[in-house]
């Protein structure tokens, strides 16, 4: 355990797979596949609250829209804690396991979530919209320090 709601655990972990399944950005195989890995190629940064309620996937790979630095590649929080709070403490993992990068950034879909605010949790965890993708219209967050 890193911080107080977070623990890292492996791609395919079953409970992080299970939250995975209820983020918006999930999309399941055509042909009925049930693959055990979710989170793509690169390196990789799993991490899961202790009671499963919460999911937070970092990567570092090569974009195909030339974003630099450490993606926030899914966030789902289903637990009582405030997600800016969760942000701020996966930051610190995240900053521990790759020291050498200062940018972080996400994609949002804010045709896929309820808030008009595009990315609230993140803004109160002191990121900033930094721009938007070409191909779907995602709105582009990133922390800087």
């Amino acid at each position: 355990m890193f911080k107080e709601n977070w623990i890292a655990v492996a791609d395919g972990n079953e409970q992080a797979r299970s939250l995975f399944k209820r983020h918006y950005s999930y999309r399941p195989y055509k042909d009925g596949r049930q693959p055990k890995l979710f989170v793509g190629p690169g390196e990789k940064l799993v991490l899961i609250s202790p009671e499963a309620t919460a999911l937070f996937v970092w990567r570092k790979f090569s974009s195909m829209d030339n974003q630099n630095g450490v993606n926030c590649a899914v966030f789902r929080n289903e637990s009582k804690f405030l997600s800016s709070q969760l942000i701020l403490e996966a930051e610190e993992i995240a900053k521990k396991k790759w020291p050498g990068e200062n940018r972080f950034y996400t994609y949002v879909n804010s045709n896929k979530i309820l808030s008009k605010n595009v990315g609230c949790c993140f803004k109160k965890a002191g990121w900033k919209v930094c721009g938007e993708t070409k191909r779907h219209r995602l709105t582009i967050l990133e922390k800087v320090w």
